[in-house]
């Protein structure tokens, strides 16, 4: 053994040694170490499992790989241009015939005149079945286009899949295959009962190798690594690499968890960072690509931004929450149900928004045409309202927005390092703002100002200031001084961009 496995060789207290040269220089060491081990273990000191192997014979005959073929044209291609004699000319042209892509004597014909013709690209991915009749789930990314499907058992038995829906927000897809007898079959566990530290096991395809096994901690919950709207991965330690996609997490009780889909590698190998769809984000989703070979995921109609401190003082929340609702869709169920610009969302169908990432998933899983309550703070006051939802299509909704149609005076003044105006035809032309776009113009920003800091730009239109609205420049500074004698720190601005589309900016008024 090396030092290092001196180092860690188990005493025979079951405690891990100390190096050799450290016990010799302590006897009080010696002391300590035999004297804890004799003391109980805590309830939740849970010991390392001695082995994954009954746990892995139990599942793995039913996680499965995925081999997905798309058939797409072919570009023609010419051999490299070498100098005359260059020793590698002969491997470049065997290189290049052996594949089809032209070149001088291959089979293509001679270089760009060749005719293209279809080639294949093969993927290789995981999955596993859920459905003893022949469902299976794996990553949508795993079968992509693909128009020749196969699912490969443990067993070596190779049966064609057909896809019954998939999603790419989510990063799904079912897989339904015809078997003459019942297959072996995995059930989905509570995703939302683990914590960080429990032990998971992962099972799949890495770099084709077909079914490994590996096992680690789950090492955070909700992380989200801007793959999509709806990011709340489970992060874990579990070697998970290339060829792992799709396949299944599991709890020591045997039960999926998270269905493995991405890494963070710069080698494109495991680093010890994987992630996982949790299963009570892939469950929804699966029953409704059963159901219905889509999605139909609810939809609020509202468009939201975060809350930071500074904007959860303006708002008298108290500490930075929810999601701050920064447009309405005309036509969607937020309006009828009395949401306003402004109003802070705290919680949704009794599930608490802890911040605005959280509001999309929680809404895109909750059924169409449901009537739910949504808890929203406004003007510093908690209500509630009902909202039923509507079904989000796939073409991005995007809110319309009504603004106050009084004519302002073309007064000029500043405050928080903005230079303001009234709206004028000539500044409207000049920034190209649009037609029914009213509230106060930013002629110039200080560029030491925290305004610059928040990215406000000249150009830009003042809608709202702490919720109400302003039509001149007068207005603005007026609300400002109310501010300063209320005590307060900041103030809220609804900020509007040349096309209308709205935004709060919280900035100091010290």
């Amino acid at each position: 053994m090396n030092r290092a496995t001196n180092a860690l060789a188990p005493s025979k207290t079951g405690l891990p040694q100390r190096p050799m040269r450290r016990l010799a220089a302590s006897c009080f060491a010696v002391f300590t170490v035999v004297a804890t081990a004799a003391m109980p273990l805590p309830a939740y000191a849970r010991s390392t499992p001695e082995s994954f192997a009954d746990l892995a014979a139990e599942v793995t005959p039913a996680v499965v790989n995925i081999s997905a073929s798309t058939t797409v044209e072919a570009r023609n291609r010419t051999l490299p241009q070498l100098p005359p004699g260059t020793p590698f000319e002969d491997l470049f042209e065997e290189f290049f015939n052996r594949r089809g892509q032209g070149g001088q004597g291959g089979q293509g014909g001679n270089g760009e005149n060749s005719p293209s013709r279809p080639r294949s690209s093969n993927s290789l991915g995981s999955g596993f079945v859920i459905d003893s009749s022949g469902i299976v789930v794996t990553n949508n990314h795993v079968i992509g286009d693909a128009n020749d499907i196969s699912v490969i058992f443990p067993d070596g038995s190779r049966l064609k899949a057909e896809i019954v829906g998939k999603d790419s927000k989510v990063d799904l897809a079912v897989l339904k295959v015809k078997s003459d007898k019942p297959l072996k079959a995995v059930k989905f566990g509570d995703s939302d009962s683990i914590r960080a530290g429990d032990w998971v096991m992962a099972i799949g395809n890495p770099f084709g190798l077909g079914g490994s096994v590996t096992a680690g901690i789950v090492s955070a919950r909700g992380r989200n690594i801007d793959s999509g709207p709806y990011d709340n991965y489970i992060q874990t330690d579990a070697s998970i690499n290339k060829g792992n996609s799709g396949g299944p997490l599991f709890n020591m009780n045997g039960e999926v968890i998270g269905i493995n889909t991405a890494i963070l590698s710069p080698t494109g190998g495991s680093v010890g960072i994987g992630f996982a769809v949790p299963a009570s984000t892939a469950v929804p989703i699966i029953d409704q690509l059963r159901q219905f070979g889509e999605t139909r995921r609810g939809w609020l109609g509202v468009r939201i931004q975060n809350v930071d401190d500074a904007t959860a003082e303006a708002l008298n929340l108290g500490t930075a929450r929810g999601a701050l609702i920064a447009g309405i869709d005309d036509k969607g169920p937020a309006k009828p149900a009395g949401l306003e610009v402004g109003d802070v969302i705290v919680r949704f169908d009794g599930k608490e928004v802890k911040d605005s990432r959280d509001l999309p998933r929680i809404v895109a899983s909750t059924s169409v045409g449901k009537a739910v309550d949504v808890a929203i703070v406004r003007k510093g006051q908690e209500m509630t309202k009902q909202v039923t939802l509507g079904r989000l299509e796939d073409t991005e909704k995007q809110a319309s927005l009504q603004q106050p149609s009084t004519e302002p005076p073309t007064a000029t003044r500043q405050a928080l390092g903005l230079n303001m105006s009234g709206m004028t035809d000539e500044l409207r032309r000049r920034f190209s703002l649009k037609d029914d776009l009213k509230g106060v113009v930013i002629t110039r920003v200080d560029p030491n100002s925290s305004a610059s800091d928040k990215r406000i730009q000249a150009g830009e239109v003042i809608v709202e200031v702490n919720q109400e609205p302003v039509t001149n420049p007068a207005d603005v500074t007026k609300k400002i001084d109310d501010l300063k004698s209320q005590g307060r720190k900041s103030a809220l601005l609804l900020v509007a961009n040349a096309q209308g589309e709205v935004r709060f900016v919280a900035l100091s008024i010290e």
